[in-house]
């Protein structure tokens, strides 16, 4: 999407009226699930709707903030550049996911591949050894005692385990889907050592970016601050806007009302005080975007780094014990002999 809407921008930068580039649009997007769309909205804008109005029968593609900023750019005769704008959002936006997926996978990952291989071998590779152990008649080693009596609870309850996790899994997903579970698993995940600072900081790349390219649209502080209470993808941050929206309704700054929330960090009020004193607001929001952009970049990486060799030596750990639990007896075996 966020490349469409780039190329549009570019066919009218380069001078193309909007019906010819939506057409041009079309074409260069043959064979795409995206082509039909762009060819509905030319049809519609064509036949004289506005952009915005032809956009929005598809609220699934275009967001509230997409079709206010595109009616905002048409009526103030700048569509290209927020056309222009939104591309460059969308793409940050993208990269941003893209990098908190990455980091959020792989240990999850690493953690189900973990418990795959410790469930292979205690249900199907020691079972086999249990008996041989036991016809020793003597003393076995702790490490091994403790094994086959996991081992022995595992293969009797695996289908119980397995039934009560999925019911887990199913109840867990319901409640956390729900209207009263959402913001406070969208809370309790900001409070999660290490991914909850990443996090925030993700959502507070996206908010001051976003407010930044309304407010240079053209657009109210109020309308900007509703529009981002569906823009936040945490329901607990969303929901906390309510009481900066009712604050900046009686005239208080944005900065003072925010810091009031504790939703970002300092540096953030400050910048947006000194912004709305010297009445270069979306600049200033536009360069805490980047640097929270640029951080998140860098505590993602820092994160796969150190997450890696931590989840290695759990793996191994996990995968030595049992190792060592099953060749003790072996060697005790060989002393005897």
């Amino acid at each position: 999407m966020s490349l469409a809407i780039r190329q549009l921008a570019t066919l009218l930068h380069a001078g193309m009226p909007l019906v010819p580039a939506l057409a041009a649009l079309v074409e260069q997007l043959q064979h795409q699930p995206l082509a039909p769309v762009i060819q509905d909205i030319q049809a519609r804008v064509n036949a004289g709707t506005s952009l915005a109005a032809a956009c929005q029968p598809y609220p699934g593609l275009f967001s509230d903030l997409f079709l206010r900023m595109v009616y905002a750019g048409e009526s103030s005769g700048s569509l290209e550049a927020v056309l222009l704008r939104l591309a460059e959002m969308m793409e940050k936006r993208d990269r941003l996911a893209a990098q908190i997926r990455s980091a959020l996978a792989y240990p999850v990952v690493m953690i189900l591949v973990a418990i795959g291989v410790v469930v292979f071998l205690m249900s199907f590779v020691v079972p086999s050894l249990t008996g041989i152990f036991l016809e020793m008649n003597q003393q076995l080693p702790w490490p091994t005692r403790l094994l086959i009596r996991m081992s022995s609870f595992l293969e009797g309850n695996l289908l119980w385990l397995v039934l009560a996790a999925a019911a887990l899994a199913v109840g867990g997903r319901r409640y956390i889907q729900s209207g009263s579970g959402k913001p406070k698993w969208d809370r309790f995940k900001l409070k999660l050592p290490v991914f909850g600072p990443l996090l925030r900081k993700a959502e507070a790349a996206r908010f001051t970016r976003m407010l930044g390219i309304m407010l240079s649209s053209g657009i109210s502080i109020l309308d900007t601050l509703t529009i981002a209470q569906t823009i936040i993808q945490n329901h607990y941050l969303a929901q906390s806007l309510d009481s900066v929206k009712q604050s900046v309704s009686r005239g208080e700054p944005i900065a003072q009302s925010l810091r009031r929330t504790g939703l970002f960090s300092p540096i953030v009020y400050h910048t947006i005080a000194i912004g709305e004193i010297s009445g270069n607001l979306e600049e200033q929001l536009a360069g805490i975007a980047g640097s929270y952009e640029t951080e998140l970049e860098t505590a993602a990486r820092t994160l796969m780094s150190l997450l890696e060799p931590v989840l290695l030596i759990v793996m191994a750990a996990w995968v030595g014990f049992i190792v060592l639990a099953i060749l003790l007896p072996i060697f005790e075996i060989n002393q005897m002999i």
